[in-house]
């Protein structure tokens, strides 16, 4: 018998090294993403998907036209919490909590949280009090970050009539295309009007107010071309195909319905943090 002595091929001081470098200081620090955390938040959204789908069939909720509709005021809360903490209104550590992608998961527990209790209470009838209670954190955040006064007031109206206007054009040329015919389904629609208000937010932010793009991907872009313009054309050649293969390829209606809640999310909240930051001046 040949003895072999096993190496530790892990080293725990680089472990450490790299969990800090690209997980931690991220968070810490409030910087811009990279490539291995961007990934690794990726995965864990997929998988967050799939879990929530099964707690929804375990629970007998139908993720539904209501239900989606229902959550929405949950993402307004969200994006409008992430303000609260670009204000620096919150002191360290609870800050750390606001600041992606922390602020996901914490806004994800609390709305599931809701939504489980709203179903227990008041069981098939919950939606309305379900969604009354996102409005009202909403509102509580915005009531908080009134206190900072309107300084960029015409940012609200720029970004809504610019992502308005791109989305109502994109939609009009899918009413005419045989190809795009799936933009004829309401809530592929709220996905090209949620990310065309992240474009547009992103567009005004970087080029009109010397803001920077975190993500890794629109970065590289934006510093190739010398305009976050690009981010119009570059959300486009993304959603597009996936929003095709979401209806080719997901024949189940609950599934299909929270993937598309993801991407009017992945769109939406960017799109009312920025708008919020600009408007306040943080």
């Amino acid at each position: 018998m040949i003895v072999c002595k096993v190496r530790n091929v892990i080293d725990p001081a680089g472990l450490v090294a790299f969990v800090q470098k690209y997980y931690i200081d991220p968070v810490i620090y409030d910087t811009s993403y990279n490539p291995v955390d961007t990934i690794t938040w990726a995965i864990i959204l997929g998988l967050a998907i799939i879990g929530l789908l099964k707690l929804l069939g375990r629970l007998n909720i139908l993720m539904d036209e209501r239900l989606l509709l229902s959550t929405l005021p949950y993402i307004l809360a969200g994006s409008s919490l992430r303000v609260i903490e670009d204000a620096n209104l919150v002191a360290a550590p609870w800050r750390y909590l606001l600041i992606t992608p922390l602020i996901f998961f914490l806004v994800f527990f609390i709305t599931a949280a809701f939504l489980i209790i709203t179903r227990k209470i008041w069981g098939e009838k919950f939606h309305a009090k379900y969604a009354a209670i996102g409005f009202l954190w909403t509102v509580f955040n915005l009531a908080v970050l009134s206190s900072l006064g309107l300084k960029n007031a015409w940012v609200i109206a720029a970004v809504f009539l610019a992502g308005s206007a791109l989305a109502g054009g994109i939609l009009f040329c899918g009413r005419r295309l045989s190809a795009l015919k799936f933009l004829g389904e309401r809530f592929n629609q709220m996905v090209i009007y949620a990310h065309m208000l992240d474009a547009s937010s992103t567009y005004i932010g970087v080029d009109w107010f010397s803001y920077y793009e975190k993500h890794v991907v629109p970065t590289f872009f934006i510093n190739l071309v010398g305009t976050a313009a690009i981010m119009f054309p570059l959300k486009l050649l993304v959603l597009l195909p996936v929003l095709y293969m979401i209806d080719k390829s997901m024949a189940e209606p609950s599934l299909r319905n929270l993937t598309r809640l993801a991407l009017i999310t992945l769109g939406l909240a960017p799109a009312v943090r920025n708008t919020l930051r600009l408007a306040l001046g943080v």
